[in-house]
């Protein structure tokens, strides 16, 4: 037998759902950032190290909190900062020893919600462009998935759309608010729409937030949670990492009212079961932070989205708009030339990377695209820029 026929047969028997998964356009357009030399403005995370005094929180706890098993509900400190966080934040009132719940991360947190909810056969709505994680998770869960296709410039919900994708089998739609990869900041309109649709087929909302404090030019987040009638039917999710710009720690959290979160702690205590402590005590600390350090936040971010787009715009390039997440998108038109060989041409001869946003579509419906993260320097974005100058679209 040989080496391929081996790896063939040992594939075979692997879960189907992972077995046939290609490589991620992270790791492609990563991994050719690295052998190009390439300024990397694919992968979503900021230059530096984070907040000083949230690192030193987590240094300290190191020290004075327990570092054995944690509660598999998350630290009570943590948990009571979420809910006063979110209180104050979003009016939201949460319970915090039971509509409150450590992850480690939001990846984990979704993957338990969806195991948690979705029998085999269930129908999952979910919107594209879309998390690439979604798609697998939610067939991972036995669920059957189906597509609402948003495009560009608004990326908008249609109520037409949403009609052909519920059924009386959708139990679960997941959410991306703001939206990942298309920096969209849904509507109170739209998130109308679609509660409407969750009571209409008596469907629960996984609602991944994790960029709500990270929106732009004076918008305030509005949680489903929040909307009429979707306190019950809504599981919430958030993550430190984002908030925070500390993308390792891996921290994130669940908020759902009782009855729902039996489901997800059961899950996830099956799952990562805990996250280290001293960075929850640490999270604890900075959940708390003044509106001037979010405000502050923004407006940093806010400054880099400009900085990047102008020098874009100035190169010739049509620059969407980004109301919210670490990303903005050129938009290439017509051409030979798809979102994912340009990204290619991109990195390959002028050592930048970027991801093509067809990469988050299922079903293809948009190849002209490309994602850039300017969660970073003004160094590396202006060395970017400079790499970039006299690159086109190929005609």
């Amino acid at each position: 037998m040989t080496r391929h026929d081996c790896v063939r047969e040992m594939t075979s028997r692997f879960n189907p759902v992972f077995a046939t998964l290609p490589e991620t356009v992270f790791e492609r357009m990563s991994g050719l950032a690295r052998r190009h030399g390439a300024i990397n403005l694919g992968q979503g995370f900021p230059d530096g190290q984070g907040p000083d005094d949230i690192r030193a929180a987590a240094a300290a706890a190191l020290e004075t909190v327990s570092n054995q098993y944690p509660p598999m509900m998350g630290l009570a400190s943590l948990r009571r900062a979420v809910a006063a966080h979110y209180r104050h934040h979003q009016s939201l009132d949460l319970d915090p020893e039971h509509e409150v719940m450590v992850t480690s991360g939001a990846t984990e947190a979704l993957a338990g919600a969806l195991m948690a909810l979705v029998r085999p056969g269930d129908e999952v709505v979910l919107f594209e462009p879309m998390y690439d994680a979604y798609l697998p998770l939610v067939r991972r869960a036995g669920g059957v998935p189906r597509f609402v296709t948003l495009k560009p410039p608004r990326f908008g919900l249609d109520e037409a759309a949403l009609a052909e994708a519920f059924s009386e089998r959708t139990r679960v739609v997941l959410l991306n608010n703001p939206l990942n990869p298309s920096a969209t900041v849904f509507s109170r309109e739209d998130l109308a729409l679609l509660a409407d649709f969750c009571h209409r087929f008596d469907a629960v909302a996984v609602c991944d937030e994790v960029w709500e404090h990270v929106v732009f030019d004076g918008r305030h987040h509005i949680p489903l949670m929040g909307l009429p009638g979707m306190r019950e039917r809504t599981v919430k999710i958030g993550s430190a990492g984002k908030i925070f710009s500390l993308t390792g720690w891996k921290v994130g959290f669940v908020m759902a009212a009782e009855p729902l979160m039996r489901g997800l702690s059961r899950a996830h205590q099956f799952l990562t079961f805990t996250t280290p402590p001293n960075l929850q005590e640490a999270v604890a600390y900075g959940m708390g932070k003044d509106d001037t350090y979010f405000e502050e936040m923004r407006a940093g971010l806010g400054r880099s989205r400009d900085r990047l787009a102008a020098g874009l715009v100035r190169l010739g390039f049509t620059v969407l708009p980004s109301a919210g997440t670490y990303f903005l998108s050129i938009d290439l038109g017509d051409g030979p030339e798809d979102d994912t060989q340009f990204c290619e041409r991109m990195v390959r001869e002028h050592g930048v990377a970027a991801i093509p946003v067809s990469a988050f579509y299922e079903q293809g419906a948009v190849r002209s695209l490309v994602r850039l993260c300017f969660a970073k320097t003004d160094a590396t974005l202006d060395a970017a820029l400079d790499r970039l100058a006299g690159m086109k679209r190929a005609r």
